[in-house]
């Protein structure tokens, strides 16, 4: 006679914090799927309910932010230039990636020990550069216009994000991204 498991909430946030705490201490390639279950308290079918596989825990929250950085691009106010749009963006990842400080910085340092991963991210990277363009693109703005400035915003955000995550305790994400911003907007005006 099989035994009844009482229902307990939050399968997905089980699910990420085992699979983090298990990529932490074994590494990724050592880690399975069915040991994280196990550590989670669910079975593999429920993990697959949630992941196709065990990198897509560590990417979960890709389409929340191509949702949400899109949102802002879509909320920028019309008269502003196409890169004003996109530094709306900036900051609404900001703002986002703020408020998870010490997962956000838990999980880039599991990727970047990982080629497997790293390349995953630039893929997901890509993807939300193509979403951003769209989202120029339904503003009005044409191409090559569009794409240069999405590709820009990505740069911007994937410098950003790395100077943030080397400086735990420094200056929020936000603020980082606008500085790198400033930056990029000081280069190509030539000063």
């Amino acid at each position: 006679m099989g035994v009844m498991v009482r229902w307990e909430p939050n399968a997905l946030g089980r699910l990420q914090q085992a699979a983090f705490e298990l990529f932490m201490e074994r590494g990724f390639e050592q880690v399975t799927v069915a040991e994280i279950a196990e550590r989670a308290g669910l079975t593999e079918r429920t993990f697959f309910r949630y992941f196709t596989d065990k990198r897509e825990v560590l990417f979960a929250g890709a389409a929340a932010l191509s949702d949400l950085m899109v949102s802002a691009v879509a909320d920028a106010p019309e008269s502003g230039a196409p890169i004003d749009a996109i530094a709306a963006a900036l900051d609404a990842a900001g703002t986002m990636f703020d408020e998870h400080g010490a997962g956000a910085r838990r999980r880039q340092a599991i990727i970047t020990a990982h080629a497997e991963l790293r390349e995953r991210e630039l893929i997901k990277l890509a993807g939300l550069a193509t979403a951003l363009a769209d989202a120029l693109r339904q503003r009005g703005v044409g191409d090559p216009a569009a794409s240069l400035t999405a590709e820009a915003g990505i740069a911007v955000f994937k410098i950003g994000f790395e100077r943030w995550v080397a400086e735990p305790g420094g200056p929020d994400l936000t603020r980082v991204m606008r500085a790198a911003l400033d930056e990029l907007k000081s280069v190509t005006a030539g000063k």
